[in-house]
């Protein structure tokens, strides 16, 4: 039997959803009720969420205790991915990233070029990986969400999605630090 053959079980993921806004509140956060709405839609976990604000030293300490936290496999954040002065969520990223994942980056600016034209290019959206868990910066906007969940996570999250998935590699993702 080939590799691609054969069923496979779904495995829920525990993800941890990070709005970064100087001025988003729970009651205002749409883009992280959005995540919230689709990770929940699609059987995972939503194993914690916070907004904190575009400060690069608040945003790594938070992804260092989610890194270190067994029980979160993934940390989405929403906002800070643009080109002014306060948007720092992929120098946070980069702070704590042991690898990069450009293809996300790659892949979501290009699904956004199909929608809003050259105005991606002003999109930073990046993605890595720290301990064993993938950690992925999104645009604030709604349909920035939802464009990188229904177009990109939503897959590469599932366990039955072939021919390859990001779930599948995660027994293997900290086996340098063995």
């Amino acid at each position: 039997m080939s590799k691609i053959e054969g069923e496979r079980v779904f495995l829920p993921v525990r993800i941890a959803v990070l709005t970064v806004s100087d001025t988003r509140t729970l009651e205002t956060d749409k883009s992280g009720d959005t995540l919230v709405q689709r990770i929940e839609g699609a059987n995972h976990i939503v194993a914690a969420r916070e907004i904190i604000k575009d400060d690069v030293p608040m945003l790594v300490e938070q992804l260092k205790v989610w890194i270190a936290d067994d029980d979160i496999d993934v940390v989405i954040a929403t906002g800070g991915t643009g080109l002014t002065g306060r948007d720092v969520t992929p120098e946070a990223f980069a702070q704590v990233q042991e690898k990069e994942i450009p293809g996300f980056g790659e892949l979501f600016r290009w699904i956004s070029y199909q929608k809003i034209k050259t105005s991606t290019i002003q999109s930073r959206a990046t993605a890595g990986l720290a301990n064993g868990t993938y950690l992925f910066a999104l645009p604030g906007s709604t349909g920035a969400c939802k464009d990188a969940w229904d177009d990109i996570l939503v897959h590469q999250l599932d366990a039955r999605t072939r021919p390859c998935n990001m779930v599948e590699l995660m027994p293997r993702l900290k086996e340098h630090l063995v």
